[in-house]
């Protein structure tokens, strides 16, 4: 398994990156451990989480994810330094704990890094776009961090073309960190997030892309084919806007496709993305041990060009 660079860091990932936000919601954590050891032991060595995760579960305030994996991380001596911890500011944890303020950043990433029990954070990003506060300004506090070795690199999520290019403008015009890492949503299903003017600027400018909602909420797994489907799952209600005509025709590509290599739907989508031009990694989670599997072997699924043509034509917009 060949890691790829994040951008113009001196990070490489593995082709695909652990989804943290399962941690502490649908998986404790003995299960979260499990999932982490065999993670390992594949190869893979990137986690991506935030500290909002995982708020919307009752009884939780946040945090929950970045603590389970600093207990993990502290299992193993020198495991820390195998393993790439990204992580995000910006969502909110409380009404007055949110955004991207230079104050409320250098808060935030000290309560992070000790729920992660670590010193410093591989890829911090901002989580959400922050209006209220100037680029320049959380740049200079991303600058703070790097300089005190708190953070190595910095990244952006959920921004639009016009924003990120502001953002890279600003770093450039005062000698500020630039976002070298970029997160969008992107799938086979949701590709009008990334398409375009976005990934035409992250590929100009040597960005790093990891993408979000890789398997479309699960989607893309065929799991969910009808309504009668929705029940499998307590996300189920979040599937039903997927279908309609094309996302089952999407679902038939996979299949065909899948059926090509004896694989599973969900192992094509990824292996879709891991061999789409201008994405590094897509990001994906597990509940299961043998829902990583699947995911650990479509990292070694080598999509054809006759392959990526049906995808392509049953997911074009």
């Amino acid at each position: 398994m060949k890691n790829r660079p994040l951008g113009r860091s001196d990070i490489t990932s593995a082709p695909l990156i652990f989804g943290g936000n399962v941690f502490g919601w649908t998986v404790d954590e003995a299960t979260s451990f499990q999932l982490l050891d065999r993670f390992e032991d594949a190869g893979l060595n990137t986690i991506d989480t935030a500290n909002t995760y995982s708020t919307w579960v009752p009884g939780n305030q946040g945090g929950e994810s970045e603590t389970i994996i600093g207990k993990w991380l502290k299992q193993s001596p020198g495991r820390r330094e195998k393993i790439n911890i990204i992580t995000k500011v910006g969502g909110e944890m409380t009404p007055q704990e949110k955004g991207l303020a230079g104050n409320y950043i250098m808060e935030a990433v000290e309560a992070s890094l000790k729920r992660l029990q670590i010193e410093r954070i591989d890829v911090y990003l901002s989580h959400w776009p922050d209006a209220d506060t100037p680029y320049e300004e959380t740049l200079r506090a991303y600058e703070r961090l790097i300089e005190q070795g708190k953070v190595k690199s910095i990244g952006a999520s959920n921004l639009d073309a016009a924003q990120l290019r502001e953002a890279l403008d600003v770093a450039q015009a005062n000698g500020l960190p630039r976002y070298e890492v970029f997160q969008p949503e992107y799938s086979l299903y949701s590709r009008d997030t990334y398409d375009g003017a976005l990934r035409d600027l992250c590929m100009a400018e040597g960005l790093g892309t990891i993408t979000y909602y890789s398997l479309a909420s699960g989607f893309l797994t065929g799991k969910y084919r009808s309504e009668a489907d929705l029940h499998k799952s307590a996300r189920g209600q979040g599937i039903k806007k997927y279908l309609n005509p094309r996302g089952l025709r999407i679902l038939g590509a996979l299949d065909a496709v899948a059926a090509q290599h004896d694989a599973q739907p969900a192992e094509v989508a990824l292996a879709w993305l891991m061999s789409r031009e201008g994405v590094t990694a897509p990001i994906a989670s597990a509940t299961s041990i043998e829902q990583l599997e699947s995911l650990i072997r479509a990292t070694r699924l080598s999509l054809s060009g006759d392959d990526m043509q049906k995808l392509n034509a049953a997911s074009a917009p």
